[in-house]
Order: structure tokens, then sequence, then C-alpha cells
């Protein structure tokens, strides 16, 4: 295909190492919680084992069903990139599967989240990469184009930019911007820290608490 069919942008710079290192022992919920319950991917499944998701987001506008473009993604990522593709929902044909996984991993890619389809979902499993996606079909993609690199995509309900910040986890994927990433550390840090003295107060046995009397009841 013409290159001129693709709209190639840098990849995004990604976050520092400690920053990513610091989400690991943070839950989605509690991001979720700290924007507004309102942010984050819905409708997508988890196709790995237990492996967290933390990375910068790379992002990938393709056709359904066609995954020329993510090819030209994951070939200028660095380790630490977050591939995150909108492929309009399409179940049809998968986007990704086992070669490409092979090759994300050794570009040093995190993981992948896709609004479409996977296959060979078992060498997911296996090698517990983190993949996040709509469904699986054994049916192969096209690869005509045309699509675009780094460019704003919306991807389960959400709108991610290159260079976003990507948490994954038993519970689904958060992202938001990294200008955001201090201040949704804190926060969820006290979101944990309330939860668990809720969670002591439980314990108690007791009827009546203070948690239950603050919404009401």
């Amino acid at each position: 295909m013409p290159v001129s069919d693709l709209i190639i942008h840098p990849a995004p710079p990604r976050a520092p190492s400690a920053l990513v290192d610091a989400f690991r022992g943070v839950v989605t919920p509690h991001l979720s919680d700290n924007l507004a319950r309102l942010a984050g991917i819905v409708g997508l499944h988890r196709f790995h084992g237990n492996r967290k998701l933390v990375g910068t987001a790379v992002t990938v506008k393709t056709r359904p069903g066609d995954n020329f473009a993510i090819y030209k993604a994951v070939m200028d990522m660095q380790p630490g990139h977050v591939l995150v593709v909108d492929g309009g929902g399409d179940l049809n044909n998968a986007l990704v599967g086992e070669l490409l996984l092979q090759y994300a991993l050794q570009r040093g890619c995190a993981g992948f989240v896709i609004d479409g389809a996977i296959r060979d979902s078992s060498a997911f499993r296996e090698r517990d990469f983190p993949c996040y996606a709509r469904g699986v079909t054994h049916r192969g993609p096209y690869k005509n184009g045309p699509g675009s690199i780094n460019v704003p995509v919306t991807v389960g309900g959400q709108v991610v930019h290159p260079g976003d910040i990507v948490v994954g986890d038993e519970d689904g994927v958060v992202s938001f911007p990294a200008a955001q990433a201090s201040r949704l550390l804190e926060a969820a840090r006290l979101s944990a820290a309330k939860e668990a003295a809720i969670q002591q107060e439980i314990a108690t046995g007791r009827v009546a608490q203070s948690w239950l009397t603050a919404i009401g009841l």
C-alpha cells in the first residue's frame, strides 16, 4: 500500500520508570473513582493471566480487520509503550495474534488494548502478556491500510491520546493524561487508606457504622 495512506506521528515519550512502578500497586477501581467514575475503557475482555498492565499509549486508528498500520506502530515502539488500537469494535477479523505478540515482545511493548478481535488467544495466556480486546476470532487480518498512528482514538468509549498513561488489571483498563498522573497516584493512595479503614470497621460486626451513616443509611 502507498505510504501516503498512512498518517504517522512520532511515538510519544515514555512515562518515567518510577511513575510506572508506582502505578503497579494501584488498582483500577481507585483510579476510576478519582476520575469521577466516568472515565475508563469498558467492554473489553482480558486474555492474559495476572500480569499488571502499566505503560504509555501508542495509538492506532485502523480500518476494521486491517493491521497494516499496527505493524508500523509496533516497529517504532520503545520499551514501556502500550499498543492501543481503535479497530471500530469489529469482530470479523483479528487485528493481532501470536506473530504480532512475539514481535511486540521484542520491541519491549508492555501490552495490547484492542477495540477489535484477536486470535491465537492461548499464546497471550501462556506468555501472560497483557492483552485486552473486544473478542476472539480465527479469521486473520488484511494488510492494506489505511490507518493513522499516534492520533487520538476511541477505545471502549474512552478517548485515548498518544502519551496517555494506561493501567490495566483484573477489573479493566483506565487511561489518563500523563499530566494527571501525580494527582491520581496520591488520590488513589487516599482511596486505598479509606477503604482499609472501612474494612476494619466492618470487621467489628456492628450494624451501625460511620461509613454507612455518611451515605445516609
